[in-house]
């Protein structure tokens, strides 16, 4: 199973762009490529894959187990004649000194060998002594080759590429250009995703063709025959609860679209017929004993939200009711009774008593642990729950006395320590949660859509 690791030094090298670049023109090239990207991350995934036309899958070790991140690496790059993994941050990164959850790691536990991709603004002869750093830092780890970025010109160029071939052992494989067609529109939460931008095609056979001008395919492709393929075989993943049959929605359009492509896959895989809901165009919900909704944008289409009063009152009829629905971030923010963005507000579903607003910096980032309380509604989960959350909103004019799903043990969340906001069947929160494995949303919601089924059948539209 061919596989290369795209790392860098540190982060905003240019490693989403070449992924991108490569996804696109390596499948132009009649090669079947399977995207991952290391970490907690919903907006790089989608573009891989519009770009190499195939969902892209996260490997991510504070989510995930380590027999799950091999047994899903294995499962999708059998699949494919070559697999690319995006890592996150820099080579050596990580949330301990050991490097537990780094890119090194996971570079390791999967035998991937690295391509390290070079931010080189400024630098010259000093690109050797950090390639060679890398190198000896961890000789576990292999540094196949790298791809010099950001590169100033023809002159640069060659110093680079000489210092480099003088001093270390370590292949050239490219030399981009600085070059603002390369770039890709960002936003306060990183990327724009791809299923929002109607040029994100065209920028992308934009991304691929400058790519496969500049970087040595050949000489990438020979770096993979090394490999080996992972030591656990593949195996389905399947969800075992009696939910065959159940309908369930999930809000898919510009606004809301942050979803694990490996939940998708588990909730179709336990019998789910997953129902795509518009919410800035649909005017009801269709009959469904679930929904979700995940995270996203929201505050870019306030407006278009607010506009669409059927959907709105429909939701909030539908949570009075008692249909199971879960929803996080963004979901949370359009269950709000109002969300605000500088001069833009609006009115949302009203369902979660609190005022949205969108504020300049951060207010939760990064790895999250949730413990549940004994008001949460599901069955409990393994504790603690591993989680994530990247949001710069807020809740405002919470009354006291609410009821929480989860107490906080890292991170943010809601408000004093504690997220998930529980009223009847609906919990929403702030903090991102991984749906498949023991410790997933996946089953007790599940759990929770099949007891409604039975009682009252599916809700209506």
């Amino acid at each position: 199973m061919p596989v290369l690791y795209l790392s860098a030094a540190h982060k905003s090298s240019g490693k989403t762009t070449l992924t991108l670049g490569l996804c696109r023109a390596l499948r132009e090239r009649g090669l079947a490529v399977q995207a991952f990207k290391k970490g907690p991350d919903y907006i790089d995934p989608i573009w891989h894959g519009q770009a190499a036309g195939r969902p892209s899958y996260n490997l991510d070790f504070h989510m995930m187990e380590t027999d799950e991140i091999t047994d899903l690496y294995a499962r999708h790059a059998a699949g494919a004649d070559i697999s690319l993994i995006e890592g996150n941050k820099g080579l050596y990164d990580g949330m301990d000194v050991e490097g537990s959850n780094s890119n090194a790691a996971l570079a390791k536990l999967l035998d991937a060998p690295v391509v390290l991709v070079l931010d080189t603004q400024g630098m010259t002869r000093g690109v050797a002594p950090l390639i060679l750093g890398y190198q000896a830092f961890d000789r576990d780890v292999r540094i196949a080759g790298v791809i010099l970025n950001k590169v100033g010109g023809p002159r640069h160029e060659g110093k680079l590429r000489d210092v480099i071939e003088r001093y270390t052992d370590v292949p050239v494989l490219g030399a981009v250009r600085q070059d603002a067609d390369l770039a890709i529109v960002e936003r306060h939460l990183g990327l724009m995703p791809g299923n929002e931008s109607p040029e994100a095609e065209a920028r992308i056979a934009a991304i691929a063709a400058k790519v496969a001008a500049q970087v040595d395919l050949e000489a990438l492709l020979a770096l993979t025959n090394s490999n080996q393929s992972p030591s656990n075989p593949p195996r389905p993943a399947l969800f075992k609860g009696g939910s065959e049959g159940l309908r369930i929605a999930y809000a898919l359009d510009p606004s809301f679209g942050f979803y694990y492509q490996e939940d998708l896959d588990t909730l179709r895989a336990a019998g789910v017929e997953l129902l795509p809901l518009d919410t800035l165009r649909d005017r009801h919900l269709p009959a469904c004993d679930g929904l979700l909704i995940g995270g996203g944008f929201p505050e870019v289409f306030i407006a278009q939200l607010e506009a669409n009063a059927d959907l709105r009152h429909a939701l909030r009829a539908a949570i009075e009711a008692g249909l199971p629905v879960y929803a996080e971030c963004g979901g949370l923010m359009y269950l709000s009774r109002s969300l605000s963005w500088g001069e833009r507000s609006g009115v949302m579903v009203g369902v979660v008593p609190g005022d949205c607003l969108m504020g300049a910096r951060p207010v939760g980032r990064g790895y999250a642990e949730l413990a549940e309380t004994a008001a949460a509604p599901w069955p409990p989960a393994p504790e603690p729950i591993p989680a994530h959350e990247f949001h710069y909103s807020h809740l405002e004019n919470l009354p006291d006395g609410l009821t929480y799903a989860y107490r906080v043990l890292r991170g943010h969340g809601i408000a004093d320590g504690q997220d998930g906001y529980v009223y009847k069947n609906l919990i929403a929160s702030y903090c991102h949660r991984r749906g498949s494995g023991p410790r997933g949303w996946i089953a007790p919601f599940l759990a929770k859509a099949a007891r409604w089924n039975n009682e009252h059948g599916l809700l209506a539209a």
